[in-house]
């Protein structure tokens, strides 16, 4: 992608109105003094002390973050939360992002706000180290009245926005925001707006998602469709190619230090190598970067080539970003791309 195309792709990102429908949870960030470290009287045991709190959104929060980042101009959550402080946390995090309207997420006692707290050593001069991390989440399945109220929302932003971005979060089906009767209403939507972008990626795998575009990695290709789990990239590009066609959508595959893999409904094969590691990295929120990117450029006119490329330079930019999950914005992209 040379620079002119660069411009003329990124300058519509303003005009755009992203949904994102998934499970939106806390991240919670401890900054740990180890210099400030006490012995509890009471049990002998060491005291961490926390010097700072960080909160941020993040699973679907963290595809949110990173639109807000590259100046999407409206964006939609679709998600739940409790009515805890961590739900308030959550909300008000949500509510100072440029550009998000929360008209559709829907907060209830029903649940507790899914949370991740990360406690961090902090040592001057030392990248952070992260300590066991202590999570909230949900283990019943989601009540009726939430799931309804997702889908009305879904049924209503559909025909609205510019693309949709789907992320399924949780461990155990049915507990989160990607219910089958979520999945339903998205594809009862489709026949209406057949040409949306709708991108889907879930850590339980795609099996059983509607004709959407698919974002997955290698494991997860190989889960759906029977792949060896060490095949070559010739391999990876056939069953990606397979499943596109019959999907009637757009497949994309993240390969971590093999680079990315997209293939158009059409057979359309694009690669792109993986970005030289620039010292320590992190690689958490990595693909959520990529997913952003995906939207956002697909919705801009971008051809699947252009669009892992840019999600590409956008998930290196993430990685090399240390005790925090990061964000890639149109600057850094662009400044990234013009280095290569």
């Amino acid at each position: 992608m040379d620079s002119a195309r660069f411009r003329d792709v990124t300058s519509r990102y303003r005009q755009l109105r992203i949904a994102v429908v998934g499970d939106f949870f806390l991240d919670r960030y401890f900054d740990i003094d180890p210099a400030k470290a006490e012995t509890s009287l009471e049990t002998g045991l060491t005291v961490h002390n926390i010097v700072r709190v960080r909160c941020q959104p993040g699973a679907a929060g963290t595809i949110l973050n990173n639109l807000v980042a590259l100046g999407v101009g409206k964006i939609y959550p679709v998600g739940s939360c409790g009515e805890d402080g961590e739900g308030w946390e959550l909300l008000k995090a949500l509510g100072a992002r440029d550009g998000v309207e929360l008209a559709h997420f829907v907060q209830s006692p029903e649940i507790r706000t899914c949370t991740y707290t990360k406690p961090l050593l902090c040592e001057p001069g030392k990248p952070p180290v992260e300590l066991n991390r202590l999570d909230i989440k949900n283990w019943q399945p989601t009540a009726h009245g939430i799931q309804e109220a997702l889908c009305k929302a879904v049924e209503k932003l559909l025909p609205e926005v510019n693309a949709t971005i789907v992320l399924d979060q949780v461990e155990v089906a049915e507990t989160g925001v990607v219910t089958r009767r979520l999945l339903r209403a998205i594809e009862e939507c489709i026949p209406r707006v057949p040409s949306l972008p709708i991108i889907a990626d879930s850590r339980r795998g795609l099996r059983g998602f509607p004709p959407v575009i698919l974002k997955m990695n290698a494991r997860e290709l190989s889960a759906l469709t029977g792949m060896s789990g060490d095949a070559p990239l010739v391999d990876i590009e056939q069953y990606a190619a397979n499943l596109a066609r019959a999907k009637g959508r757009a497949v994309i595959v993240t390969l971590a230090e093999r680079g990315m893999v997209g293939v158009g409904p059409d057979g359309t094969l694009a690669r792109c190598p993986a970005y030289p590691v620039r010292g320590e990295i992190d690689i958490v929120g990595a693909g959520d970067a990529v997913t952003a990117n995906l939207a956002v450029s697909l919705a801009a006119g971008a051809t699947i080539g252009e669009a892992i490329d840019l999600a590409s330079a956008a998930a290196s930019i993430v990685i090399h970003q240390l005790g925090t999950t990061g964000t890639a914005s149109v600057k850094e992209i662009g400044q990234l791309l013009s280095i290569v």
